[in-house]
């Protein structure tokens, strides 16, 4: 890999720790904490949070016409969302082992944690319990999709790409015909590794 690009990845993986760092910070300014796992809150906090929280009711009937309305169309993603996450899973059950990728941490995508806000009330809680699903499929989905994009076709793209994932800048250059073989067999044996 290019020297330079390799310093990059070095360097934005020490930012990510230094942003991990700093919300850890801030949630400990927030005096919150975490005991066997479970978000624990001091007492006089949750006091204040019940006294934030918007009743059920005027929530729901005080909302935008328009919101009411596409709500329906938001909680129907939740079809293709189920869809996706048993294909994935299945893919990942039945594939990896085949290829010799590591498996991986399902539980590691899907935190669901917001339901302890106190300041929250039922609906708002069912929310943040559907968005965190969606996105935690999106999340466990584009890992396995990284995986298996490494084993098969670990190539750069000619055109910049937005977003891409954690694996892509590992991956080789265009247009590198000489080394395409020697390093796809370098980022095969990388899969192998427990990650």
């Amino acid at each position: 890999m290019n020297p330079q690009i390799a310093a990059l990845i070095d360097r934005i993986g020490a930012l990510e720790g230094e942003l991990d760092a700093e919300l850890a910070k801030r949630r400990a300014e927030l005096r919150i904490g975490i005991e066997h796992g479970r978000v624990a809150f001091e007492e006089e906090l949750l006091r204040r949070h019940r006294q934030l929280r918007a009743r059920l009711l005027p929530y729901v009937f005080g909302a935008h016409p328009l919101i009411m309305l596409t709500s329906p169309i938001i909680y129907a993603g939740i079809v293709p969302f189920l869809l996706l996450d048993l294909f994935v899973t299945v893919f990942h059950a039945v594939c990896f082992p085949i290829y010799g990728i590591a498996k991986i941490k399902r539980a590691d995508y899907f935190v669901f944690d917001r339901h302890h806000l106190a300041y929250l009330n039922a609906l708002e809680k069912l929310n943040c319990a559907y968005c965190s699903y969606a996105n935690g499929v999106i999340a466990y989905a584009r890992e396995i999709a990284a995986r298996t994009e490494q084993y098969w076709c670990p190539i750069k793209h000619a055109r910049r790409v937005i977003g891409t994932h954690a694996r892509y800048a590992l991956f080789d250059d265009y247009g590198n015909g000489e080394g395409y073989q020697q390093r796809l067999e370098e980022l095969r044996k990388g899969l192998i590794k427990a990650e």
